[in-house]
């Protein structure tokens, strides 16, 4: 299982549930369809979820969860990309690209209406959940899987609650929320 054979199963989990807003019944899908493979799959699935997990530790994605969900701990902001992550391949790589563009999604700016955080631990277990269900036993560590830094050009490097900086970095969802 590479990359792009984890991102078709999210897109089956994702055709799977009723409402695509609910990231809750998306992860309970993934999980069952990662409980249907072979156990070396799971194991990679998992891999392929922690890496893209670490493809999204970026200060400005966390710069947008903060603004997104009132604050954002450390927990937090995997629980949001754990959310962004079912959200599917091509909006994941726009988030990563222009955080700043998720101001423009309707689950977002429902979510803004509804003061309600966009976020999803299950999707942080589904491949583990996966895997004990299939063998019993606990999920191995998963291998290379190196964050970078969040910011590594200090680009991003103020507190995130500066409204100012926020307005100026994030002048989409900075609106949306009435930062």
């Amino acid at each position: 299982m590479d990359t792009a054979q984890f991102w078709h199963l999210v897109d089956q989990a994702r055709d799977r549930v009723s409402d695509l807003d609910d990231a809750e019944a998306v992860a309970k899908e993934a999980q069952a369809l990662f409980s249907a493979l072979p156990v070396g799959d799971i194991t990679a699935a998992d891999q392929a979820f922690w890496q893209l997990m670490a493809d999204s530790f970026q200060d400005s994605l966390w710069a947008a969860a903060y603004v997104i969900n009132g604050g954002c701990s450390d927990d937090g902001f995997d629980y949001f990309r754990g959310w962004l992550i079912l959200q599917g391949r091509e909006r994941f790589e726009q988030a990563l690209r222009d955080p700043d563009s998720l101001a423009t999604w309707a689950i977002v700016r429902q979510a803004a209406q509804d003061e309600s955080e966009l976020e999803c631990e299950s999707a942080l277990v589904m491949t583990s959940r996966a895997f004990t269900a299939v063998t019993g036993g606990e999920m191995p560590a998963c291998d290379a899987i190196v964050y970078p830094d969040a910011d590594p050009d200090g680009e991003w490097s103020f507190e995130f609650d500066d409204a100012d900086e926020m307005n100026r970095r994030l002048p989409g969802l900075s609106a949306l929320y009435e930062y």
